[in-house]
């Protein structure tokens, strides 16, 4: 999937290595992974971590134990291990879901800087990944992406955003290091609160991104993880 998740489909100023978590299955990261976790402080830092693995296409939703594990990664894995990295910096381990329309969905880990937003993005294309913390409100953010959020064909799909998702209320169930697959979590994005960005109208009234656009967001993408649009 090219921005999809399979099955169901405060200020940022803390820097080098938190104080190891004790809860939620935190305590369960072995030292090597505390160690790369430790490096993965600064958001630009996770985002340049995600896009040095490999896209995943495979079904399914690796926690982010099995992603650091085995190096690939899904836009749905993706965002839970950047969440998982904020989480062990002490930052609130938060997603948005993108919904769209004749294509994948895709999913951010979402951040506060000095009360702006920003975020961190696995993504079969270029143009769907990091965002710096500018944005005033989740519906800014969103907005920055709609221009370039589109499927192979060009057409223009981003429809609907989630509120902020707190990935803290599965930490019973042990999200981050669980040799299991999580897809549920995706069931439970889905179900959460969703805005719309756009009128009928405004729907209609769509035009195509330009090719030249369309050929740059795909450089480097894996076709196979692609979605074929109708």
């Amino acid at each position: 999937m090219s921005r999809g998740r399979p099955a169901g489909k405060g200020a940022d100023t803390r820097r080098g290595r938190a104080s190891p978590p004790t809860s939620g299955g935190e305590a369960d990261w072995t030292p090597a992974e505390r160690r790369l976790l430790a490096s993965l402080g600064p958001p630009e830092k996770i985002q340049f971590f995600l896009n040095r693995l490999a896209y995943d296409p495979a079904p399914g939703t690796a926690s982010p134990r099995r992603v650091l594990r085995e190096r690939k990664a899904n836009c749905f894995e993706g965002a839970l291990l950047a969440a998982a990295a904020f989480r062990y910096h002490g930052r609130p381990p938060l997603l948005v879901d993108m919904r769209s329309w004749n294509d994948d969905d895709h999913v951010l880990a979402v951040f506060q800087r000095d009360g702006a937003w920003g975020c961190v993005a696995k993504s079969n294309y270029t143009v769907l990944r990091f965002r710096e913390p500018v944005y005033r409100t989740i519906r800014e953010l969103m907005m920055s992406f709609f221009d370039i959020f589109f499927n192979a064909i060009g057409q223009k799909t981003l429809r609907q955003y989630s509120v902020p998702f707190d990935l803290r209320r599965f930490d019973s169930r042990r999200w981050m290091t669980t040799p299991d697959d999580i897809s549920w979590i995706g069931d439970a994005l889905d179900r959460a609160r969703h805005y719309r960005v756009l009128t009928p109208a405004q729907i209609r009234g769509l035009h195509r991104a330009d090719p030249v656009l369309v050929k740059a967001g795909l450089l480097g993408a894996d076709p196979s993880g692609l979605f074929k649009p109708k």
